[in-house]
């Protein structure tokens, strides 16, 4: 898949949480967060289809769009060439790095150590 703006992925984003959705009700929603012409949501919207990141179907003369892609397979591509170009593949730095700058919350803390210890169950030898 081609990469998403993050113009691109603001449209995205609605459409995740309610699809399918017509231009003027993405417009709608994106004019409460975004100061956007009508027209840059349509061109927005026209570039996720030819990046078959969204779909569209007719409906009398308007086009509803509803994504292609999932969420999470999305986040999780992301964040992996993401920790791939800053970290060199390696999750510790970046985690260091939240906690060295008291950006973790006890929630944060407590989800990461639910996860390692999941993590170190299911991959005892």
């Amino acid at each position: 898949m081609k990469e998403i703006s993050n113009a691109e992925l603001s449209v995205l984003n609605i459409l995740w949480q309610s699809s399918p959705q017509s231009a003027s009700e993405v417009i709608n929603q994106l004019s409460r967060s975004h100061d956007w012409h009508e027209k840059t949501v349509k061109t927005l919207l026209n570039r996720l289809v030819k990046k078959q990141a969204i779909g569209f179907e007719k409906q009398g003369r308007s086009y509803l769009y509803s994504p292609l892609i999932d969420q999470s397979e999305y986040q999780l591509k992301e964040t992996e060439s993401f920790i791939d170009r800053l970290f060199s593949g390696r999750i510790a730095p970046l985690v260091a790095g939240f906690a060295k700058q008291n950006k973790l919350n006890a929630q944060d803390v407590a989800e990461l150590q639910q996860l390692i210890d999941t993590w170190q169950k299911e991959n005892k030898s």
